[in-house]
C-alpha cells in the first residue's frame, strides 16, 4: 500500500479519526495534567473532605472536579490514576503479543505436537472466565504492579497466539517461503525474516483492541483490591473507594467511571480503525 493510499483511508476512516484524537485527548490529558494543576494526587486535606466539583469557578487552584473522601483532589487523581493505567497496559499488552506471538509462531510454523501442546494449554486456559483467573493469579502473586503486568500477560498471549498461529499457517505454504527452504534458509531466518513480517497487520489491529480491555480488566481488579496496591491512584480503586458516598457525593465514581468508558470506547474505536484501514480486503 503507498503512502498517499494509506493517508486516504486514515482519513476517510471515521472510527480511526475518531479513536485517534480520542486516544491523543486522554494521553495528553493524563500526561500534562499532573504538572498543570497544583494539587498532589497523594496529599490529603480533611478540611475539605467531598467538596463538590467547583469547575473553573476557582481557576485551576480550586477543586475542579470535587474532591474525595479523603480531601484529596479528584482530577488530579483521574489523570494520575490514568497514567498508571496507561502503563501496565502497555507493558502488558508488549509483553502478551511477545509471547503470544513467539508461541503463535511455533504452533502454526512448526505444527503437529508444537501445535498441539501449546493451542492445549491455550483452550484450557480460555475455557476459564479471564477475570477469574487473573482473580486466582493475583490472590497467589499478591497485590503490586509488577504482578498485575504478568497477570495481564497470562490473560492475554493466549489471544495472539491464536491469531497469530492461523496466519503463520497460511503463510508458510507460500511459495517464498518454500523458496527460502530450497535455497537452505534456516528455520529461524524464515520464521522471524519473512514470515513475521508478513502478520503484522493483524498483530498491529489485535494490540490496538487488547489496549482498551487491559486497562478494563486493571481496573475490575482494582476494584476487587486486587490491582494496583493503595495509595498509589487507580480509576478501579477510585471507584471502589466512591461507592459509599454514591449517593451523598456522586462525583466520585462518576468521574473515572467516565474515563475509564471513554478511554476503552476509544481504544474499540481505533481498532476497528486501524483494522479498516490495513485491511486490504476493506472497501474505500
Amino acid at each position: 500500500m503507498s503512502k498517499k493510499e494509506l493517508i486516504r483511508r486514515i482519513v476517510r476512516s471515521k472510527f480511526f479519526m475518531l479513536g485517534f484524537i480520542l486516544v491523543m485527548i486522554i494521553v495528553i490529558c493524563i500526561l500534562a495534567g499532573p504538572r498543570i494543576l497544583p494539587h498532589d494526587a497523594m496529599t490529603m486535606n480533611l478540611s475539605d473532605r467531598l467538596i463538590s466539583p467547583q469547575w473553573f469557578a476557582k481557576g485551576t487552584n480550586g477543586y475542579i472536579m470535587g474532591t474525595d473522601a479523603l480531601g484529596q483532589d479528584l482530577l488530579t487523581r483521574l489523570f494520575v490514576g490514568g497514567r498508571t493505567s496507561f502503563l501496565i497496559a502497555l507493558f502488558a499488552v508488549l509483553g502478551g503479543s511477545v509471547l503470544g506471538t513467539f508461541m503463535g509462531m511455533l504452533a502454526g510454523y512448526y505444527g503437529k505436537k508444537w501445535d498441539t501442546l501449546i493451542m492445549r494449554i491455550g483452550d484450557v486456559q480460555l475455557s476459564i472466565n479471564t477475570t477469574l483467573l487473573a482473580i486466582v493469579i493475583a490472590s497467589i502473586l499478591g497485590a503490586s504492579v509488577a504482578n498485575l503486568i504478568i497477570i495481564m500477560i497470562i490473560s492475554t498471549w493466549v489471544k495472539f497466539a491464536r491469531v497469530l498461529r492461523g496466519e503463520v499457517m497460511m503463510i508458510k505454504n507460500k511459495e517464498f517461503i518454500h523458496a527460502s527452504r530450497v535455497l537452505g534458509a534456516s528455520n529461524f531466518h524464515i520464521m522471524f525474516r519473512q514470515v513475521l513480517p508478513n502478520v503484522t497487520t493483524p498483530l498491529i489491529v489485535l494490540i490496538s483492541q487488547q489496549f482498551g480491555q487491559i486497562i478494563l480488566l486493571e481496573a475490575a481488579l482494582s476494584f476487587l483490591g486486587m490491582g494496583v496496591p493503595m495509595p498509589q491512584p487507580s480509576w478501579g480503586t477510585m471507584i471502589s473507594e466512591g461507592r459509599q458516598y454514591l449517593s451523598t457525593a456522586p462525583w466520585i465514581v462518576v468521574a473515572p467511571g467516565i474515563a475509564l468508558m471513554t478511554t476503552v470506547v476509544a481504544f474499540n474505536f481505533l481498532g476497528d480503525g486501524i483494522r479498516d484501514v490495513l485491511d486490504p480486503k476493506m472497501k474505500h
